[in-house]
């Protein structure tokens, strides 16, 4: 991988907010024509048994669980959104920052669900409306496609070793590797 130079902390910052924000704007208006427009409850096929549409309030999380401690999903939402925040703060990676802004969008996304929407504050149910059935029995919506797939890649950039910074981990090891016998040697002259 060619190594990038780090970004200001104020360029990737800006990354992140231009990125959740439109993720977020993205998801609601999605949100917005499904409530417009398509019935509760019904399958509007789009490409068959491949992609249909299915409008659902979701109360709960994946496959409606938890959907009697709604409130939980709510917190669980907030915290995470501001621990993205918070390391946003400190990044001059362009890839964590872009990552990080597609998590974020997607996480305000159905947090604002859960805020604004009936039944009520803290307690609203998630507007849900892509279905695969072919590939899982779970209906989704923009927000999970963004939250799912930046989990994928929060991970992987871990396993990587890439770094918040922008630097790689094996780079730190090698640097440090590399700095050792030089530091033995200067010990062993100063001896003799």
């Amino acid at each position: 991988m060619p190594e990038r130079r780090p970004i200001r902390r104020s360029a990737a910052g800006i990354i992140v907010a231009v990125l959740a924000a439109v993720v977020l704007a993205a998801d609601q208006f999605v949100k917005y024509l499904t409530i417009e427009n398509l019935p509760l409850h019904e399958v509007v096929p789009v490409l068959g048994e491949f992609l249909q549409l299915y409008y659902i309030r979701n109360s709960g999380a994946a496959f409606s669980l938890g959907s009697e401690v709604t409130w939980i999903f709510t917190i669980a939402l907030t915290v995470v959104a501001g621990i993205i925040i918070w390391k946003a703060f400190g990044l001059r990676s362009r890839l964590w920052a872009i990552v990080l802004g597609c998590l974020l969008g997607g996480v305000l996304g159905n947090l604002t669900d859960r805020l604004l929407r009936e039944p009520g504050f803290a307690v609203g149910h998630v507007v849900d409306m892509i279905s695969m059935p072919w590939m899982m029995p779970a209906i989704f919506n923009v927000a999970d496609i963004f939250i799912v797939c930046g989990m994928i890649t929060v991970a992987l950039l871990v396993v990587l070793g890439i770094r918040f910074d922008g630097t790689r981990e094996k780079d730190h090891v090698e640097s440090a590797d590399a700095g050792t016998p030089g530091i033995e040697h200067e010990a062993v002259e100063k001896d003799a």
